[in-house]
């Protein structure tokens, strides 16, 4: 065979691999794609690299959150006296420390005869009420258990920001353990519930039954305690909830309570016995009344006086402002910076005991 035979050879060859590759890639799309195939297997990250999931967060957290079941005792007071019925409510409650203090909310316990608490394992305990705060709607209780509990996670002062992911725990309708997550839509807000609470207020759902409950980061942290709904009301009157606006007590100020009801059975709080509107846009409050014989009165302060500072401290918020005097040991005395017709005025005022709850 000649070289010119070989070459011819050769070429038919090249050509007819050529076109047998060219009527595969037409009748069997699949192989055009082949290369692309290859290149998202490798280059693709497992499925659990992708998922996001709070799962972890969740392990360190929900154990130490409980169902709360109080029960109470009602006497007929109508047609048929002395027949009495049991009045059942339900809530739930956060582990606080090993040691069975829980946290709550005290509309979820008041009045109740006998209290039982339900941890994660299943395990039933009797519970006891250390005391309880209307101001902040929050309770302590104490069960024994056998072993120590699961507390929640902690720390001092918790970052929170507008944005942040929630999860709310607890236990809505009975239905045991449940999760919603959400944000935070605001983190001080004045809820209309309590002069003293600037709340956070989430979109994390909050069911009948989840009062109590945790709200954590995405840590798992605790952030605050749940405790209400956002209402309006219809035509006819009645309360109705508004989706995506509940409200919870912050950690600080709830484990503040908490702290006062171990050792004192009750919250101490200082106040001046003022009432006043925070200031749009500027720092200061607007003095509204002042009750008679009060510190506030004493002092010389007088309605539509303008609270700057106190203790040099400027004022930034009502609610913060009345938390920081209810924090002050009573018998403390206070420097308030006043304004008033334009004048600036340096007054003292001893700070006296709030009522009782």
């Amino acid at each position: 065979m000649t070289s010119k035979s070989i070459l011819r050879f050769i070429l038919k060859s090249v050509l007819l691999g050529v076109l047998v590759g060219i009527l595969l890639l037409l009748f069997i799309p699949e192989l055009r794609q082949g290369s692309q195939f290859t290149q998202r297997f490798f280059s693709t990250k497992s499925p659990s690299a992708e998922r996001e999931s709070y799962f972890s967060a969740i392990s360190r957290s929900a154990p130490a959150v409980v169902n709360i079941y109080s029960l109470s005792i009602e006497t007929d007071t109508g047609l048929f006296r002395n027949q009495s019925r049991e009045r059942a409510n339900l809530g739930s409650g956060v582990i606080m420390t090993s040691n069975g203090y829980i946290l709550t909310c005290k509309h979820v316990v008041d009045g109740a005869d006998s209290i039982f608490v339900r941890v994660q394992d299943g395990t039933v305990l009797e519970a006891q009420t250390v005391g309880s705060d209307t101001i902040t709607d929050l309770a302590v209780l104490k069960v024994k258990a056998d072993n120590q509990l699961h507390s929640i996670p902690q720390v001092n002062d918790p970052d929170i920001h507008v944005g942040d992911v929630v999860m709310a725990i607890g236990n809505p309708y009975d239905l045991g353990l449940t999760i919603t997550h959400g944000i935070v839509s605001r983190a001080g807000r004045n809820a209309g519930l309590s002069n003293y609470v600037d709340y956070i207020q989430t979109d994390a759902v909050l069911n009948q039954g989840n009062s109590g409950g945790a709200l954590v980061d995405s840590n798992g942290i605790l952030m605050g305690i749940a405790n209400a709904n956002f209402q309006v009301r219809d035509n006819r009157n009645r309360p109705r909830n508004v989706d995506g606006i509940n409200f919870a007590v912050p950690y600080s100020i709830a484990k503040r309570v908490m702290n006062d009801i171990i050792a004192n059975g009750k919250v101490i709080r200082g106040q001046l016995g003022i009432s006043g509107e925070q200031l749009q846009n500027r720092p200061g409050i607007f003095v509204t009344a002042v009750a008679i014989g009060s510190p506030a009165d004493i002092a010389g302060i007088q309605p539509q006086d303008i609270i700057l500072a106190i203790d040099g401290i400027v004022i930034e918020s009502a609610a913060e402002t009345l938390n920081m005097i209810a924090e002050t040991k009573p018998g403390t005395e206070l420097e308030i910076e006043v304004s008033r017709g334009g004048n600036l005025l340096a007054l003292k005022a001893t700070v006296a005991e709030l009522g009782a709850d």
